[in-house]
């Protein structure tokens, strides 16, 4: 299992399917088709699924592994998805560390380009173990390649194992999940499971049934440009505009400064010239009193900047992304507690938090699939320093494979 396991993650890895925030196709880029139809339908068909189909409306691959049981068992899923994050994912070039020693690794000896422990001390707990990690040039795209090879690989071993009883389980890989809008679409009847689970998370042991509540913010502001040898008392700049919302805004409120439970208002985009400027921000609370609170301070402040200019140089739109989805789970928590005993049955630590993030299963719970988050085994995602240890995902396999046989009990 574990060679199958390792060669599919770096086949996945190879194919280049970055999502696009600005393009209004579905999926958001041609790459992510591709690879659904060259890569994931051949593949599960190949192992002996069926009902394996690309939809051309959602960009979702879809597929069952029928029940091997007599038992009358819930339909249950599992989901990931096949887009990567905003940040160079061409020619991923994987450099395997096995036996890692527990100390830096060089990961571009020409860019001096080091993964440190004194930076990222979470190393030290792979230590022995074998490591993917980028050569420093590009995200290594475990997030969520790893999860696809999970799911498919945990498929296969089950085909391989009849003698595994379980009932009817979906699988679906699904794009522009890091750009907030992959599930929108997903056809939640035609899926047909009672609830399922995004592997989708980062170290050994998450489980996550909570996740913040999420807006995104615009920002607009409207300048007034003249000459600058004539602009006294006429000149506004619609930079210091936005320079000037920037430093009212609560400066703990951020990313930075913030853990656990504690919610942020986070800058991500900024441009302009003094005729105009734009600023992008999103807002994120597990709580969602806390978060309305958040986006109202935007709110005050636009109003106030506002009327200090006695005209709307400031106009603001925002726009509600998702859900805390633990106000879904909490009404049945069945779906956590099977993934708990299965991670207790294989001596995994568990590690119940609320994400500080999102994940499709956000959005899927509210739309009538109960989707709690399981580890994928990857760390530091969305950049040059990600890495996954091989031993990671084996534990993500297992966990699936012993959800199937458990429910079938």
């Amino acid at each position: 299992m574990k060679e199958k396991l390792v060669e599919r993650f770096v086949k996945y890895i190879k194919f280049d399917t970055q999502s696009d925030a600005y393009s209004q196709t579905v999926p958001s880029t041609p790459n992510q088709v591709e690879f659904a139809k060259t890569i994931l339908v051949p593949e599960l068909e190949e192992i002996g699924l069926s009902q394996v189909k690309y939809n051309e409306s959602n960009g979702f691959v879809t597929a069952l592994l029928p029940s091997n049981t007599d038992k009358v068992v819930d339909t249950i899923g599992f989901i990931a998805h096949m887009d990567t994050a905003d940040f160079n994912g061409k020619n991923i070039n994987p450099q395997f560390h096995e036996q890692y020693n527990g100390e830096d690794i060089v990961l571009n000896a020409k860019e001096n380009i080091k993964l440190k422990v004194s930076e990222f001390p979470n190393l030290k707990d792979y230590k022995g173990q074998t490591l993917i990690t980028t050569d420093g040039t590009t995200l290594l795209g475990a997030d969520d390649k790893a999860g696809i090879a999970e799911i498919i690989t945990a498929m296969d071993y089950l085909i391989q194992h009849p003698e595994i009883k379980h009932g009817d389980i979906k699988v679906a890989f699904g794009p522009d999940e890091e750009i907030g809008r992959g599930a929108n679409l997903f056809d939640v009847e035609d899926f047909g499971a009672k609830f399922a689970y995004t592997m989708d998370g980062s170290r050994v042991g998450e489980l996550e049934w909570e996740s913040f509540n999420a807006a995104r913010a615009e920002v607009i502001f409207r300048g007034k440009n003249v000459h600058p040898g004539t602009a006294k008392d006429t000149m506004i700049n619609a930079m210091s505009l936005a320079a000037d919302f920037i430093t009212r805004l609560p400066k703990d409120m951020v990313p930075e400064k913030t853990s656990g439970r504690e919610g942020f208002i986070h800058l991500t985009e900024m441009s302009g010239s003094v005729e105009e400027a734009r600023l992008v921000y999103i807002i994120r609370d597990h709580d969602f009193d806390l978060f309305e609170e958040k986006k109202d301070i935007l709110v005050a402040l636009t109003s106030q900047m506002n009327f200090e200019q006695a005209f709307s140089r400031v106009l603001l739109s925002i726009k509600d992304e998702y859900y805390n989805m633990g106000e879904i789970l909490a009404k049945d928590m069945t779906p956590v507690h099977l993934a708990e005993q299965a991670m207790k049955n294989l001596n995994i630590p568990v590690i119940m938090n609320a994400i500080r993030g999102g994940t499709d299963g956000s959005k899927l719970s509210f739309m009538g699939l109960p989707t709690p988050n399981i580890f994928a085994g990857g760390e530091n995602f969305h950049g040059r320093y990600e890495f996954v240890a091989v031993e990671s995902m084996e534990k993500a396999t297992d966990v699936i494979i012993e959800i199937c046989r458990l429910l079938e009990l």
